[in-house]
């Protein structure tokens, strides 16, 4: 199941005039992703290195090789940059997990009966979901990723074991 390629990074608006862009970092350091090596697009036809990374204020702001002003900058806004997993070092523990690892993944309840799948793993700020994609249609639901409700994870089987409140994947 798992993806041979992980979002590291997005880029977002310019930052100024001069080609430099605001930059979200999804690694746990945020540094490790100028070592790397050169960042590519979800499609592969593009790539890019970091010049400079720098702190700002809710971001990060880089400057990349061969994009030397605002109109270059704007053309690049949400572009997500991709690298090759064989690049990332393994996870720490069994605890710990690639976003792309999970994505996919059949959610079961504790019974195994089949719920849905897991559509991506979201954060706004408090924690991170797990976005689930009911097995009978209908609007996604968001689980909180904890271990009271996602007691297993099982990567190698393609599943995870979800435990949502009741009424969570009732019509």
């Amino acid at each position: 199941m798992a993806s041979d390629r992980v979002c590291v990074a997005q880029i977002g608006a310019p930052h100024g005039v001069r080609g430099e862009v605001r930059f979200w970092i999804f690694t746990e350091d945020p540094m490790a992703v100028t070592r790397y090596g050169p960042l590519e697009t979800e499609d592969g036809s593009q790539r890019f290195e970091i010049e400079t990374l720098r702190p700002g204020k809710r971001f990060f702001v880089a400057r990349l090789r061969g994009i030397a002003d605002r109109a270059a900058a704007e053309r690049l806004n949400n572009v997500g940059l991709y690298v090759p997993r064989e690049k990332l070092p393994p996870p720490e523990d069994e605890e710990t997990f690639y976003h792309a690892d999970l994505i996919g993944l059949t959610a079961v309840n504790r019974q195994g009966e089949t719920i849905g799948t897991v559509l991506a793993v979201q954060n706004f700020g408090a924690g991170d979901l797990l976005e689930i994609q009911p097995a009978g249609g209908g609007a996604s639901v968001m689980l909180p990723f904890t271990k009271a409700a996602v007691p297993n994870i099982d990567v190698a089987a393609g599943r995870v074991v979800i435990d949502p409140p009741e009424g969570t994947f009732e019509d």
